[in-house]
């Protein structure tokens, strides 16, 4: 079957316009609902309240139930006794009902009680109605609680209990079926030990299910469709006929041969948009079969994640007459440079912390199926499709993913990339939840510069001075001098080759990477474990041009394992931690020390020194210890610089 090519790209606003014009005006139907279960829902009518509250003069105060014109003249020189006995002061407590023939309360704070308990003197009079809630004082009978269009939020559900409303007439949540295709797809269940070669588990519809959830929708997702044009196209006519609100495909979208959805929605309705020029999610289809809009999502997780937030969640909310908030937006200064295709509105991921005076947002790696971007980002960056991208050192606005306070007490820590800490972000969460641990990996020269620059809070480093076999200080003289920097040693750790199991090809040394046949991978330029590597390859006068791979790098520890565990390579140099983790043998090489780098101007806050405490912890340390590889030995030492 011919592939399907994009012929008529259109911007996210002109795609927003067209799709919302079409079915932006479209409402869900009503429904009558117990007002206890309405918390979330959309008032399909004005409320009005059918009870006064209080229905009944009830006291503000303990104290004593009076007429107010009984209390007048006393003072502090003409002090008045009221007597109990005969009803004209009466003991009452909060909330309870005021006599019939009493307008006031005298607080029992300025009552003085005669001994036999008949008599109370008072130094100071009441006016009428003091201390008394009057009958609807909340609330009047017949007065309108919630106009039409209100979102009830739980102290209204509070207000609709009060005023005698046991019902309320809402909106109907808009009813949303999602459609998985893929002939790749299985689901986690009937694979809950291994996934199957060439096998994905599918995620998506759970997590488009529950973003249209949290937009007030009713969802429901059907079994995964295989890549067959027939049967996704008699799938997708039982699902209209049963009646949804909206349709979502998710998968097939593309221009592949196997990206079925545009032609079926193209032969079933009619296609309004498809490809918009935002990256990630391009090739998002909107459509409409009969009179149900039907969107086709890209199968790549962010891709359709950013989709269904900018197109289908609006939608969503407009359905039940909800206004949607744009989210708030933050000025911060671009860590790092970030090139952009022209004619692409891109959506970049970003961490965001604060650091001094300002905010600094650091990127996350891109890829349309990198969820893990979304999990860890606590900001967006959009880069408009007329820009070619950002530079480092801008001010840029952050759209925030999560409360500004959460933003402001992140912590920001990039360079080396080491297990440990994992770690330590966890047990920080769990010992102090207010100070989130950010990590990005650049290696640890990138670390060292985003401090020079002041873009981190601290950096993981190892690098190792060839010349005296030091580590880190050598860097921080060249690199950071005249900067207040402390050192401290995080763990000690073993580096080496990660091999699969058996070794198979019996690496043993730097120069078993010659053999015939054996493919390696390095690491980043800049990155300790590069630095080190360089370092043995010198010292046995080794040429790296002779080893299959060297010019091939990777970012991180877990990277070089996941390339060794995959087939890609034989080999990669890594620490022991990461290959005990994915299952691999370990070739010990050399230990060393592996540091964080904390500016003095940070080291007394609160935030870093929480940090320091997990550090000491006997808890961090076994925990580290029983990752395998490592050695806790000055954890926690502050390293001389001198």
């Amino acid at each position: 079957m011919q592939r399907k090519i994009y012929l008529d790209m259109h911007s996210l606003a002109e795609a927003q316009q067209i799709f919302w014009t079409r079915f932006g005006t479209r409402l869900t139907g009503e429904e009558t609902i117990a007002s206890r279960f309405a918390r979330g829902r959309v008032t399909a009518a004005p409320v009005s309240a059918r009870f006064s509250s209080p229905s009944f003069h009830s006291a503000a105060m303990d104290g004593l139930a009076v007429r107010a014109e009984d209390t007048f003249g006393a003072s502090d020189e003409t002090p008045l006794t009221l007597r109990l006995d005969n009803g004209q002061a009466v003991p009452i407590n909060t909330g309870y009902p005021l006599p019939a023939d009493k307008n006031a309360v005298i607080m029992i704070e300025n009552v003085l009680m005669g001994e036999d308990g008949t008599t109370a003197l008072i130094r100071a009079p009441v006016y009428p109605w003091q201390h008394v809630r009057k009958v609807g004082e909340d609330i009047v009978a017949t007065e309108l609680l919630f106009p039409t269009g209100h979102q009830l939020r739980p102290p209204d559900i509070g207000g609709l209990l009060t005023g005698g409303c046991a019902t309320v007439r809402v909106r109907r949540r808009p009813r949303v079926t999602i459609i998985p295709t893929g002939s790749e797809l299985v689901a986690l269940e009937d694979y809950p030990e291994s996934v199957p070669p060439g096998k994905t588990i599918e995620s998506n519809a759970t997590v488009l299910a529950g973003l249209a959830e949290q937009a007030g929708a009713e969802v429901a997702i059907t079994p995964i469709v295989s890549d067959d044009f027939d049967i996704i196209k008699t799938h997708l006519e039982d699902v209209i006929a049963a009646g949804s609100d909206l349709v979502i495909v998710n998968a097939g979208s593309s221009a592949g041969s196997a990206d079925y959805t545009v032609r079926i929605i193209e032969q079933l309705g009619e296609i309004l948009v498809h490809g918009i020029t935002i990256m990630p999610g391009k090739p998002t289809i909107l459509g409409v079969i009969g009179n149900t809009p039907v969107v086709g999502l890209p199968g790549y997780p962010v891709s359709a994640i950013i989709a269904m937030e900018q197109l289908v969640v609006p939608l969503l909310s407009r359905m039940q007459g909800v206004y949607i908030a744009p989210p708030d937006t933050i000025p911060a200064i671009l860590a790092k440079d970030l090139p952009s295709k022209s004619g692409i509105e891109e959506f970049r991921r970003m961490i965001v912390g604060r650091i001094g005076e300002r905010f600094v947002a650091v990127p996350l790696k891109q890829g349309a199926g990198a969820i893990t971007t979304l999990t860890r980002a606590n900001g967006i960056l959009r880069i408009a499709a007329a820009s070619e991208g950002e530079v480092h050192g801008r001010e840029v606005a952050i759209e925030l993913l999560v409360p500004l306070p959460q933003v402001e007490r992140t912590i920001l820590c990039t360079g080396s990339h080491d297990l440990c800490l994992d770690v330590l972000d966890d047990l920080l969460r769990q010992r102090a939840p207010a100070y989130p641990l950010a990590s990005t990996h650049v290696g640890s020269l990138g670390g060292i510069m985003a401090l020079k620059h002041g873009m981190c809070h601290l950096a993981g480093s190892h690098l190792l001075d060839p010349d005296d076999g030091s580590y880190n200080t050598t860097y921080i003289r060249k690199y950071l001098a005249g900067r207040d920097i402390r050192l401290i040693t995080l763990v000690h750790r073993q580096q080496g080759f990660m091999v699969a199991r058996g070794n198979p090809k019996n690496i043993g040394s730097v120069q078993d990477l010659y053999g015939e046949g054996v493919r390696f991978i390095n690491r980043q330029a800049g990155s300790g474990t590069r630095v080190l590597f360089d370092y043995e390859l010198d010292r046995s006068q080794l040429d790296p041009d002779g080893i299959d791979g060297y010019q091939q790098d990777e970012y991180t520890h877990m990277a070089v394992a996941v390339a060794v565990l995959s087939g890609k390579v034989d080999t990669g140099l890594g620490i022991m931690s990461a290959a005990r983790a994915l299952g691999l043998d370990f070739v010990p090489l050399v230990e060393e020390r592996y540091d964080l780098l904390i500016p003095g101007e940070v080291f007394d806050t609160p935030m870093i020194q929480a940090l320091l405490e997990v550090i000491d912890s006997q808890r961090f340390k076994r925990t580290v210890e029983a990752m395998g590889g490592y050695s806790t030995r000055d954890t926690g030492t502050l390293v001389p610089l001198a």
